[in-house]
């Protein structure tokens, strides 16, 4: 069962700037950034093949997110720039598959708050 570990979330500013990280108990995983919003289904944000060289992203995100494998391979970051409010949710780091589908996952991190105040 790999097993993954959140970190970076935090509030800021319309605007601003944060990264997400995501470390796996395993190397060169498949793995996607969801996030959900109070009272709304949990949605797809990126996602990055095992060997870090195909990104995926919701439209509501292209060009402001990107996603990329950091050194070392177990850990997946998720840079978040010109932030906007309705960027505010809980975000979830996803592992074993490479899909819009959350239920395509076979495992999940504990959350991270990202606030993005106006």
């Amino acid at each position: 069962q790999v097993q993954l570990v959140e970190s970076g979330g935090g509030l800021v500013k319309a605007g601003g700037s944060l990264r997400l990280s995501c470390a796996a108990s395993v190397s060169n995983s498949a793995m996607g950034w969801f996030r959900q919003a109070p009272g709304k289904e949990r949605e797809f944000v990126a996602a990055i093949t095992w060997n870090g060289a195909t990104t995926y992203y919701s439209e509501s995100v292209k060009g402001r997110f990107t996603i990329f494998r950091a050194y070392p391979r177990t850990t997946v970051s998720l840079q978040m720039d010109s932030l906007k409010p309705e960027d505010t949710a809980v975000y979830y780091c996803a592992g074993g598959a490479v899909s819009t589908s959350p239920g395509d996952y076979s495992a999940w991190g504990q959350g991270t708050q990202v606030t993005v105040s106006s």
